[in-house]
This record gives C-alpha cells, structure tokens and sequence, in this order.
C-alpha cells in the first residue's frame, strides 16, 4: 500500500505533467475526479508560465506600448491551449516551446525595432536555461566528490572539464548588455542598441541561478571543446591557450555554472 506522501507526490506529478495526467498508469488509479485535474492543472500552467514569461522576457514587455504585444498575451491565445497536453511544469522543452510561442508572437509586433530579434533570442535562452531539474540539497553533498566546486589542484589527469548541459553561447548583432538596462527607466523613445558583434555566455548553477556574462573566442573555445574527456593539456592545446590561462578561464566558467569536473576514466 502506498504511503500517504508518495500519493501525494502522485497527485503532483499529474498536476504538473500532462502526458502523465493523460496516461493509463495515472487514470486507472483513480484518485481524484478527472475533469478537476484537468481544469487545476491548466490554471496551474497557465500561472507558472505567466510568472516566467514576465519575468525572463520583461524587456520585450517594456517595449510593449510600441510593439503592441505584450508577451504574456499568448496564454490566452489558441497556440498556448494547444501545447497544454504536451506540457511538463518546469521542463526544459516545456520552456523552450513556451518560450518558442513568445518570440514569434512579439517579433510580429507593429514597429520594427532593429535589435527586437537579438532581445528575443536573448529572452529566449534566459528562460529556457532557467529550467529543468535542480539541486535541492546542500551544496557539498549535491556535487559530490568527483566534481569540484574550483578548478580542482589535485592530480591533472583525474578531473576533466565538462560544459555543463543547457549552457548556451548567443552570438548577436548588437550590443544588448549596453542597451537592457535603458529599456525598464522612463523614456520616451526606443532606446537604442549599437550594432556591434556580442557574444553572450548563459548559465544556470545546480540551484538554479542564471548568469550572463560577455564571452570570446577562447571562452567560446572551451565552452565549445569541454566534452568531459579531454584533459586541461588538451582542452588548452585546442582552444589555443597555456594551462595557465586556462586554469583562471575555468575558474570563472565554474563560477557561472557552465563548465563542471567530471572524474576521467
């Protein structure tokens, strides 16, 4: 006989989890009315995406007023209704197709806004980077032994790099950290972004904070080589820096959360 927490955690599970709430394992278990789920569930969705949408896309909600379309809009729209059987709460697809419906939704607003898709992708990727599962425990106990918290000093060739996974490099047109801060003061006109190339690393830290931060091309490098095989003499000799540079690049990339040390084999 199951516990009276591990039906609680089921009923959760189908509340936040439509293709569980919508499977035979769920429905022939009967442990609740269907259509209550169901009509919970949706107000669930549409609450947790409401709080997301806003606050990862709450620049292109500042240019509202220009662009005609207010991000959140699309949870009452047919689009949105339409991946509710598909949705997971929290899930890295779930933020990526919700996160899919905001981009095509705003970048057809009415004034065209030359960096709009730049700030779309940018949104985009905070969102999606944001999801997925986290550690709730403390910190020493959730990275265990084999992943240090540093750049570890121990034997070189027991720990290796590794990108964390959802880390994303964004390579824009124009200068978007200049120009983010501009957009959530009073103005009166647009403000502007200057066109210049950008490269922007986003990570997320085991507990779920994300970080921004401006990349190049040897962070690009190593973020890119960083597969959890190659060594530090390796990682280096392909991104085209010394073991020392290396060294402190890694170290800031651990602090982001975009690169871990697994133990090589």
């Amino acid at each position: 006989m199951p516990s009276d927490r591990a039906l609680q955690d089921d009923v959760i599970r189908a509340l936040a989890d439509a293709p569980y709430r919508g499977s035979a394992d769920w429905r022939r278990r009967e442990l609740a009315d269907p259509d209550r789920v169901e009509r919970y569930a949706r107000f669930l969705a549409r609450h947790f995406y409401y709080e997301r949408i806003v606050h990862f896309f709450k620049y292109s909600r500042a240019l509202a007023r220009v662009t005609g379309r207010a991000p959140e809009a699309i949870l009452k729209g047919p689009a949105f209704d339409a991946l509710l059987p598909t949705l997971v709460l929290g899930s890295r697809e779930t933020a990526a197709a919700v996160g899919r419906l905001v981009t095509a939704y705003v970048a057809a607003g009415r004034m065209p806004i030359p960096y709009l898709a730049d700030l779309l992708r940018y949104e985009e990727a905070m969102m999606v980077v944001e999801a997925g599962a986290r550690v709730w425990r403390d910190a020493d106990e959730a990275e265990g032994a084999g992943s240090p918290k540093g750049v570890p000093a121990g034997p070189r060739e027991r720990y290796r790099p590794e990108t964390v996974a959802g880390t994303v490099l964004l390579e824009l047109a124009y200068d978007l950290p200049a120009v983010l801060p501009k957009l959530l003061q009073p103005w009166t006109e647009v403000p502007q972004a200057l066109e210049r190339p950008t490269r922007l690393l986003v990570a997320r830290s085991p507990h779920g904070r994300v970080a921004v931060a401006r990349s190049d091309a040897s962070v690009a490098a190593v973020i890119e080589r960083a597969d959890g095989r190659r060594t530090l003499e390796e990682l280096a000799a392909g991104a085209g820096l010394q073991v020392a540079e290396l060294r402190q690049t890694l170290q800031g990339l651990v602090d982001l959360g975009a690169v871990r040390f697994s133990t090589g084999s």
